[in-house]
């Protein structure tokens, strides 16, 4: 009987736990070059990302062929020329958030400290971020810039005017409970 207790109490405990990983399958990730010259800015909808709040890891997939552009000849030097899609089709992000607390509700903002590989040349980031659990998940959201130098974008110094040395990345993810 006070086995049959115990476990009926360990059940009944497991089951009210907070979900162990928390995903996202639309996350948004905004990329903008400003210049005199030209304005160019993408949003790709279409982010996986797997966040583990208890192990504070987050791992984001970014499919380089999903970044819709105002115009479809951007769309396609950017795929074709600078990133190179079809040798190079994701960016990925792994890390971890530094003293990531799972058990606050609200806001927090915290430090994301990982590995960013965008066209096979992998650079360690510190991203600030803003982390907001709700009651049905979190949202993580922020910005950091990426250097085209830094991951061997060339860009034709015919074109260099119109492309940005630097290029600011925004992201934002709304994580649900993943269930296998």
């Amino acid at each position: 009987m006070v086995k049959q207790l115990l476990f009926g109490f360990a059940f009944l405990l497991l089951s009210f736990t907070a979900p162990e990983e928390y995903i996202t399958r639309q996350g948004t990730v905004t990329f903008f070059s400003y210049t005199n010259v030209e304005n160019i800015q993408a949003t790709n909808n279409q982010v996986l990302s797997l966040f583990k709040p208890n192990d504070s890891a987050i791992a984001v997939s970014i499919l380089m062929r999903a970044f819709v552009f105002e115009k479809s000849l951007m769309q396609e030097h950017f795929n074709e020329s600078y990133i190179e899609s079809d040798l190079y089709p994701k960016a990925t992000f792994e890390g971890s958030i530094i003293d990531f607390d799972p058990s606050f509700e609200g806001e927090q903002t915290r430090i994301v400290k990982g590995d960013f590989t965008l066209k096979d040349v992998t650079m360690e980031r510190e991203i600030k971020v803003k982390i907001t659990k709700s009651e049905t998940g979190y949202t993580i959201e922020g910005d950091f810039n990426v250097s085209i130098k830094d991951h061997n974008i060339k860009v034709p110094g015919l074109l260099s005017p119109n492309i940005a040395e630097t290029i600011n990345v925004s992201f934002n993810f709304q994580y649900e409970p993943y269930e296998n």
